[in-house]
């Protein structure tokens, strides 16, 4: 291992395929993998290499990051990697997984002989372009100088919560509070519009207060804007708000304003808003 480990980032969606940018952008030698090839082409001018396959991207790799929708596709994609998988290999973890995915994941890369680093983010893809997300990185201690380099090219802080696996609980606790906040700027807009008013003077009100935050103005601003392209897509919301309950129900607590977020973010997703930002929860209220 280098300071410029080789790395094969699997899945350039919508957070993957910026972060590549930004590990090309850092020097780090770079293969790519999606399982729609027009999504990864277009990072061959970036610097990447476009592999054809799982196994290919990985194949003499230092740090493998996944960052795919759920635990069934990160499951599937190194399974597909398996034989190009060297023991002992950095697996950088980054999808949002959840506790019992996370756990399930320990297995597999310990079945694979790789070293796991858990490490979802916080942030959606304005941060991911600017390198500039937050990361919640887990695992031993060993393997924090082998993922620093790319850690720096995607983000603009690292912090270190504990074993693999500390860092996926923590991302759901986080995304909890964003689900809740999502739907209490929307149900506080829907209420200012129902009770007769331009819902533009809920946002003026709260604005520079203890009240306000940024995300209260960008979600907002978006929702009144009908501005829904997809930083933090609905799905991924409604597939997080499901791992955040699942994992509270399974530690004996009950979370009834996330589950009714929850509720709420399905119920938009069901109405076809899912391939939109999760704003478009407002929508339907």
């Amino acid at each position: 291992m280098t300071d410029r480990p080789t790395v094969a980032l699997l899945g350039t969606g919508t957070m993957g395929a910026p972060m590549a940018r930004n590990i090309a952008a850092a020097g780090l030698p770079l293969r790519v993998w999606n399982r729609s090839r027009d999504k990864a082409e277009p990072l061959a001018e970036a610097g990447a290499v476009v592999a054809a396959t799982p196994a290919e991207a990985v194949d003499g790799a230092d740090v493998v990051l996944t960052m795919l929708f759920d635990a069934d596709s990160v499951t599937a994609t190194m399974e597909q990697a398996r034989p190009g998988l060297a023991p002992g290999t950095v697996w950088l973890q980054q999808t949002t997984v959840g506790v019992a995915g996370s756990d399930a994941l320990g297995v597999l890369a310990d079945e694979l002989g790789l070293v796991l680093v858990d490490a979802p983010v916080l942030g959606t893809r304005k941060p991911a372009e600017d390198g500039a997300l937050v990361v919640l990185a887990s695992g031993p201690e060993g393997a924090r100088d082998r993922v620093s380099p790319v850690l720096d090219a995607i983000s603009s802080r690292v912090t270190w919560v504990g074993d693999a696996g500390a860092g996926s609980r923590l991302k759901l606790a986080a995304n909890a509070w964003v689900l809740t906040v999502v739907e209490g700027i929307a149900e506080s807009l829907a209420l200012t519009r129902a009770l007769g008013l331009d819902p533009q003077l809920f946002l003026d009100a709260v604005a520079g207060g203890a009240m306000d935050a940024p995300y209260v103005q960008l979600k907002g601003g978006a929702m009144l804007a009908g501005e829904f392209t997809a930083s933090f897509g609905l799905d991924g919301a409604a597939k997080d708000g499901d791992l955040i309950v699942a994992a509270a129900r399974a530690a004996g607590l009950e979370l009834s304003v996330v589950e009714a977020a929850r509720d709420h973010v399905v119920r938009a997703r069901e109405a076809g808003h899912g391939d939109q930002d999760v704003a478009a929860t407002y929508l339907e209220h």
